[in-house]
């Protein structure tokens, strides 16, 4: 080895060492904690973000001036038969108000809020800021990634059961609460590493991914096909099974989402599946989904994000998947019914 060369390994060993140090101190505030801004206080957001301002975290929630009132008025309240009701009273912000950026972004609005969402959470961006979306499906992260680069992005997905009431509070539904997240590429990094040391011990289940993006069909997956048979269907999945075809019906709304999945190289497990399956022809079941909530509710629906793109996606693939289609135009008429009657109101 002559010294040129030994000269050139040297300094690149030099180089990716200052790397691997920037990477092991890109998430850490001024102070030394990691500076959360949770984007949405609704039901998810609400939730984690308040028992991460609870577990002593540095929160802040970016929301609407209206919901900044109601926070500052009354504190953020939980009320969860299962862990305990609790009030917080985290910092808030608006959109216009960000003046440097966060080191962990935790992305938690629906989708049809997405794009406003974004604008208003740009500011807060910076080289070292990582973004985790628990929205679901998988039309946001082409939209993050494309308009903040793959490295700011990771994979984030939840599983909590909460609903905001008329009062504002978070309601929790149902005992399970956990929050995975993982690198996109499966890599278990050091920056993964320190996001991990944030949220764990918060108040909820966590864990760190190693193919987090199979989580997240997974997800979407067991979502599209609750909610596509429930919307459909009118009624949930104990309702559905008690009639002669509607367990049939629920199994095939589940093995069209899981063609689409496996058609985009995510063939999901045996195990899952089976257990799936069980869930969707529970007797007695009360399981519903937050699109059929909302439905029931008269409320907007999360059509084109979960089962539109979904269906989409099918599409491009030759996928045949009648179940998930007559769902999605359903509810892409009610969506539509909606609108018309909020424009007629002036």
């Amino acid at each position: 080895m002559n010294e040129l060369t030994m000269l050139l390994e040297a300094s690149y060993k030099d180089f990716r060492d200052e790397v691997n140090l920037e990477s092991e101190q890109m998430l850490c505030g001024k102070d030394g904690d990691m500076q959360i801004l949770i984007v949405g206080a609704g039901a998810v957001g609400g939730y984690f973000g308040g028992r991460l301002a609870q577990a002593g975290r540095d929160v802040t929630f970016l929301v609407r001036p209206r919901r900044a009132e109601q926070i500052q008025a009354q504190g953020l309240r939980i009320l969860s038969p299962y862990y305990g009701d609790f009030t917080v009273r985290p910092k808030t912000i608006t959109a216009a108000q960000i003046v440097s950026p966060y080191d962990i972004i935790f992305l938690s609005v629906k989708g049809y809020h997405l794009a406003a969402a974004i604008d208003d959470f740009a500011p807060a961006v910076g080289p070292r800021t990582v973004i985790i979306p628990v929205l679901n499906g998988m039309h946001h992260m082409d939209v993050l990634t494309e308009r903040f680069g793959e490295n700011t992005v990771l994979g984030g997905v939840c599983y909590v059961a909460t609903e905001i009431d008329s009062q504002g509070r978070v309601i929790q539904l149902a005992d399970f609460q956990s929050f995975n997240y993982g690198e996109l590429d499966g890599k278990k990094t050091s920056r993964i590493e320190a996001v991990h040391q944030v949220f764990q011990g918060a108040g909820f289940d966590t864990a760190i991914s190693g193919d987090i993006l199979l989580d997240m069909w997974q997800k979407w997956v067991f979502l599209a096909s609750v909610g596509a048979i429930t919307c459909l269907l009118g009624g949930n999945i104990g309702e559905i099974v008690a009639v002669p075809g509607g367990a049939d019906l629920s199994l095939l709304a589940l093995r069209e989402c899981a063609a689409i999945a496996g058609a985009c190289g995510y063939p999901l497990p045996e195990s899952f599946l089976a257990a799936k399956s069980s869930q969707l022809t529970a007797p007695a079941s009360s399981m519903t989904s937050s699109m059929y909530r909302d439905l029931k509710e008269q409320a907007p629906v999360e059509v084109d994000s979960i089962l539109g793109d979904l269906n989409e996606r099918g599409r491009k693939h030759d996928i045949s998947a009648p179940i998930l289609q007559a769902a999605f135009v359903g509810l892409t008429i009610y969506q539509q019914g909606r609108a018309l009657a909020k424009a007629a109101r002036g």
